[in-house]
């Protein structure tokens, strides 16, 4: 751990950039603790604080743009295969869905503070057809309040936090293990608990091909279509014969679900 910290005194601005530019595009690399590293370094005299944070707020800059112009040109496939690989793949569409269209432009500002949401927003703002300098003003912002509250944090806090880094070179590879061990144990249960979702709802799932051959069949079945409105609004087409309704409104519109026939709900 030590010649981590040396490295990083003497790459210090390289390896921030890179690091952030690496995170943003949504590799596992946490950007949190490196910019309160440099922040600490920062407090120490050893690095420039405004050179740390703008390198910081560049390299989000870019990993973003380069999201943005692939979900405008590749569409909502993006948004899907990010959410595959996250550690909630069922709840990620909708939940991302949700806060961007409650806050638009605006949810940029925040989406570096919300797991999930950072690497997500930017492909999502491409896909919605946002404006490029509305995306690159509020992005920016975004970017500028996140690294620099955590550059910020690290600068104040650099005595205390020069004690802990001497605290965790005494315990050595002991803290590595403790921590690679409980992302391991965090990993695992999230997977076993999405593997008894999954169970839960296999008897009640239909793939799309068995839908066709339903419906091709003449079968008496009913579609509802839940998709989320950013989601019709992207993409228009429906099932034919299709109900649409937003989630919200299964409350109030419950009434024309018929009971009579078997009911299947699209949501994605």
């Amino acid at each position: 751990m030590r010649d981590a910290l040396e490295f990083l005194i003497r790459h210090g601005y390289t390896v921030v950039f890179l690091w952030v530019f690496a995170e943003q595009l949504g590799f596992p690399l946490p950007a949190i603790p490196l910019l309160l590293a440099a922040g600490a370094l920062a407090g120490a005299g050893q690095m420039e604080l405004g050179l740390v944070i703008g390198l910081a707020v560049v390299a989000s800059l870019i990993s973003d743009l380069l999201w943005y112009e692939i979900g405008r040109r590749r569409g909502a496939r993006v948004l899907n295969l990010l959410c595959r690989i996250s550690l909630e793949p069922d709840s990620c569409v909708r939940r991302t869905e949700e806060v961007f269209a409650r806050h638009g432009a605006r949810s940029l500002v925040v989406a570096k503070f919300i797991p999930g949401f950072s690497t997500v927003a930017p492909p999502l703002a491409g896909i919605f057809q946002m404006r490029l300098p509305r995306f690159l003003a509020f992005d920016a912002l975004g970017a500028l309040v996140w690294a620099g509250a955590f550059v910020g944090l690290g600068y104040l806090f650099s005595d205390q936090l020069e004690f802990l880094a001497e605290q965790a070179l005494r315990l050595g590879t002991g803290l590595l293990v403790l921590v690679g061990g409980a992302l391991a144990g965090y990993i695992a249960w999230k997977y076993v608990h999405r593997q008894r979702f999954l169970r839960q709802l296999r008897i009640a799932r239909i793939t799309p091909e068995e839908l066709m051959q339903r419906l091709n069949a003449g079968e008496n079945v009913m579609v509802v279509d839940l998709r989320h409105s950013l989601d019709f609004e992207a993409e228009p087409r429906t099932i034919p014969g299709a109900l649409h309704l937003a989630p919200e409104e299964l409350e109030q519109r419950h009434e024309q679900i018929p009971r009579d026939r078997d009911v299947i709900l699209y949501c994605t």
